[in-house]
């Protein structure tokens, strides 16, 4: 990417804002009191959480544009790209907390961080709190700030690190109420998603492209696999791949009454490249094979 700025470390993070480094795998801070990031690309080598406090300009994300909105809670994992793309420099009110997979090595947040998903959703799925819920977040940013103040000790790390994952789990929540609230909105994405399984079955993509991924429908709804993945787990209590793989099962048990089709001719046309992989799929879902499917039918 064209002028793409490395920040690697905490530190290099605080000399771009002009702020004290008091611990050099962790920072948090009140973005009013910092030197505002110039314009530009930008790719951190560390977990950002950013609460917005007001209306502050368009980001770039992904493949996203993004206004953000006052009650605005955003999560970046490491190698995650921002381009900064506001006419002037980019300086929002709220709180910001970065930490360096290196702070919470050895502690059970680092055993848990994978299944945060939200750090890697996109931009325009970031996380819009209510008012009480600000609060909260508030709260452990500053219970954050106000330890990173202290002489460092032994109990220092577990107490930051736990603090850290008490605010991921109420975000967590918060997402969970977010996608119920969302409801109208998540249903017109499962029926979507629903059209696009067909479509994609009945046309001759299988037998082109292969069996389809779940990153495949996720773009072409134009959202993150993660953050389409957690959606459809949230709706339907079954996962995006559980989807694709009935949505087969459906398609390959109406092609094996084609009786003039063998049934490694069908496992190929549904995108299976090893027909035995079809036959332990197929087994699997149902309990007999597609041999048996079809002697019994």
């Amino acid at each position: 990417m064209k002028d793409l700025v490395k920040v690697d470390t905490i530190s290099q993070y605080n000399e771009l804002k002009e702020i004290p480094t008091r611990h050099p795998l962790i920072t948090a801070f009140d973005s009013s009191t910092a030197r505002p990031l110039p314009s530009g690309n930008f790719s951190f080598g560390f977990y950002a959480i950013f609460l917005k406090g007001v209306n502050c300009g368009q980001l770039q994300y992904g493949r996203n544009n993004y206004d953000y909105e006052e009650g605005t809670l955003v999560f970046m994992g490491p190698g995650q790209v921002v381009g900064i793309k506001s006419q002037k420099d980019y300086n929002p009110k709220g709180f910001a907390l970065l930490f360096h997979p290196e702070f919470i090595k050895g502690t059970p947040l680092a055993a848990n961080i994978h299944r945060y998903n939200f750090f890697s959703y996109e931009l325009n799925e970031a996380l819009h709190v209510s008012k009480k819920e600000e609060q909260i977040i508030k709260e452990l940013f500053l219970k954050i700030d106000y330890e990173l103040d202290q002489n460092i000790d032994k109990h220092s790390k577990t107490i930051v690190a736990n603090n850290i994952e008490l605010l991921l789990n109420y975000c967590e929540r918060f997402y969970d109420r977010q996608f119920i609230t969302r409801e109208n909105l998540n249903k017109g994405i499962l029926s979507n998603f629903e059209k696009l399984l067909n479509e994609y079955f009945h046309s001759e993509n299988p037998t082109k492209l292969g069996l389809p991924s779940v990153a495949y429908f996720a773009d072409k709804l134009n959202l993150s696999s993660n953050y389409f993945g957690d959606l459809i787990k949230k709706e339907t209590g079954k996962s995006a791949m559980d989807h694709i793989h009935l949505k087969l099962i459906d398609i390959a048990k109406e092609k094996i009454f084609e009786a003039d089709k063998s049934i490694s001719q069908i496992a190929y046309e549904l995108g299976f490249k090893y027909p035995q992989h079809f036959n332990r799929m197929f087994k699997k879902e149902t309990g007999i094979t597609p041999s048996e499917y079809r002697s019994m039918n």
